[in-house]
């Protein structure tokens, strides 16, 4: 019987989560899912610039973004802990909008709840100007091969 990947013990580096996102993704949609601030244990910290086309009517950043931003969030604190593993797949994403994202920077909390050997699961945050001020609150399941 395996054991399950700790929390508390990182295998890529911010450098190395980083490129391997890069690799992992296609060149042109990069742009479009976040940059990857930083790695802790049970942490990882993204920002995203938004872009006009990522506006929906009213100016706001539209849902569907920042679903992207969560779960590319989600992704990276997993790979963080589990090392560079592409196969590793959304299973389940529950978010909750609690107010509108302004068009301007958007930052992405996502933290390890429970990292297994099949499955992880992982809150993520996302707030503009002050953490306690959340503009989303995410739980991401991830099924990892």
């Amino acid at each position: 019987m395996t054991q399950a990947p700790s929390l508390s013990a990182l295998c890529l580096t911010r450098d190395e989560l980083a490129a391997f996102l890069d690799q992992a993704f296609p060149a042109e949609a990069r742009p479009l899912l976040g940059d990857l601030v930083s790695v802790a244990p049970g942490h990882a910290h993204m920002q995203l610039d938004p872009i006009p086309m990522m506006f929906r009517p009213g100016g706001l950043i539209s849902g569907p973004v920042q679903m992207g931003l969560v779960d590319v969030a989600a992704y990276a604190v997993i790979l963080a802990h589990v090392g560079p593993v592409a196969m590793a797949v959304t299973s389940n994403l529950n978010i909750n909008f609690l107010r509108g994202a302004e068009a301007r920077r958007l930052f992405a909390d996502a933290r390890l709840l429970k990292l297994g050997r099949r499955l992880a699961t992982v809150d993520v945050r996302l707030w503009q100007d002050n953490e306690d001020r959340l503009i989303a609150q995410a739980t991401v399941s991830y099924a990892l091969p």
